[in-house]
């Protein structure tokens, strides 16, 4: 199966992902909860998304680029990982 190129394919293999196993599902909200920008309820488009400057940084340090999209498996992992390193 070939990588998702836009942030919409990303999410649409996410969410397939996430319906065949939900507790996946779980792990996705809490991980995209966590990374919502601050005030995020202030300015359009009133969505708990993420600043772009710091998606921008996180993936420029995972991956070297700005622009580059992450593979489906590394966010399922790191999404598992961050579950697992908070409830231990």
């Amino acid at each position: 199966m070939t990588e998702p190129s836009t942030w919409g394919g990303l999410l649409a293999a996410l969410t397939l992902r996430a319906i065949v196993w939900p507790p996946l599902a779980v792990d996705l909200v809490a991980l995209c909860w966590a990374f919502r920008r601050r005030s995020w309820w202030r300015t359009a488009p009133f969505l708990p998304l993420p600043d772009s400057g710091y998606l921008a940084w996180r993936l420029h340090t995972a991956y070297g680029e700005e622009r580059e999209m992450p593979p489906v498996e590394d966010i399922i992992r790191f999404a598992r990982w961050r579950r697992r390193i908070l409830r231990a």
